[in-house]
């Protein structure tokens, strides 16, 4: 599944529209938690059940009926992720906190299916037809849509993020991946034929990004700790703004846009590696490291936050595949 994501530009009574569409989308998932909390044993609530009943909710609730029904079922869906992983959790008998639902407090995007929503023929524009009142907003991006076809659009999702609306299309794409006979902690990516023919290696670290089999070393940029002063200051700036006030609200933003762009350093930084050593390279092996656990260490779970390992394999395979 590839997303592309677009600038959403549109008025604020369509923010205002988007931001309703938003808090409607958690308003279902929540009450899709609640439904399976209240349930008796001997109702079994299941993926299937939660779809119908956001239907209930929609003849119930007449703000949840002007958003498009998909869109519905697309907020259950996620209130079932959250249940079916509590349930596997608790079969594989995993260690610790289990993972129970709980009820979201700060949604942040809505998502649509294959309606509700009509790409305007130069895919630039999107039109949403539901009775929420977004209407049609531009999109503004480098990505090429134009390169997939319109029926391979399986989910559009609209993002409320610190600088702005977003607008992402889940496109279903295949990738097949090619795996290799190697010992269980080591991960091999095999590319097809490019214009280097080379192997390499690499081990991943912290004072250095990672360091190949050829000798050589990437320097780690470490964007958080670089910008962390900012951060603290940024956030300081908010406990001294009035609750309830404009003035916070603007600190709370201006705030959040720090940590965006530590976010979007790191995802460039892990594309452009990840991307280079594909283009060189006929096959990329590198060992499969247990991040999870690692991050358990207090002393060192900021630095290995900050080098993002699991971003730079996740590209690694996007564009080896």
């Amino acid at each position: 599944m590839l997303v592309l994501e677009y600038k959403a530009k549109g008025k604020q009574q369509q923010y205002r529209a988007i931001n309703e569409a938003i808090r409607t989308t958690q308003f279902i998932r929540n009450k899709a938690i609640r439904y399976w909390m209240d349930a008796s044993t001997e109702t079994k609530v299941d993926k299937i059940a939660l779809n119908n009943y956001s239907t209930a909710l929609r003849k119930e609730f007449g703000f949840v009926k002007d958003l498009n029904s998909m869109a519905c079922q697309a907020a259950t869906e996620r209130a079932w992720s959250a249940i079916d992983r509590f349930y596997g959790n608790c079969k594989s008998k995993k260690p610790g906190r289990k993972g129970f639902p709980k009820f979201q407090k700060d949604n942040r995007s809505v998502e649509y299916k294959t309606s509700g929503w009509s790409l305007h023929p130069t895919k630039r524009r999107i039109t949403f037809t539901d009775k929420k009142g977004i209407g049609e907003v531009k999109l503004l991006g480098k990505w090429d849509i134009h390169t997939y076809p319109v029926k391979s659009i399986k989910r559009v999702r609209l993002v409320r993020k610190a600088d702005g609306y977003y607008c992402q299309f889940a496109i279903d794409i295949e990738a097949a991946a090619l795996r290799g006979k190697l010992p269980p902690q080591t991960c091999l990516v095999k590319t097809e034929p490019r214009a280097g023919n080379g192997e390499i290696g690499l081990d991943v670290g912290l004072e250095f990004f990672y360091s190949d089999s050829n000798g050589h070393h990437e320097e780690n940029p470490r964007f958080l700790r670089k910008a962390e002063k900012a951060i603290k200051h940024a956030q300081r700036q908010i406990y001294k703004k009035q609750k309830g006030k404009n003035q916070r609200q603007i600190a709370r933003r201006r705030y959040a846009k720090k940590h965006l762009r530590v976010s979007r350093q790191r995802t460039e930084h892990s594309k452009r590696l990840a991307r280079t050593l594909c283009k060189l390279n006929s096959l990329v092996a590198y060992e499969d490291l247990n991040v999870k656990g690692m991050v358990r260490n207090h002393c060192l779970a900021k630095s290995i936050n900050d080098v993002a390992w699991t971003l730079f394999r996740r590209w690694e395979r996007i564009f080896c595949s």
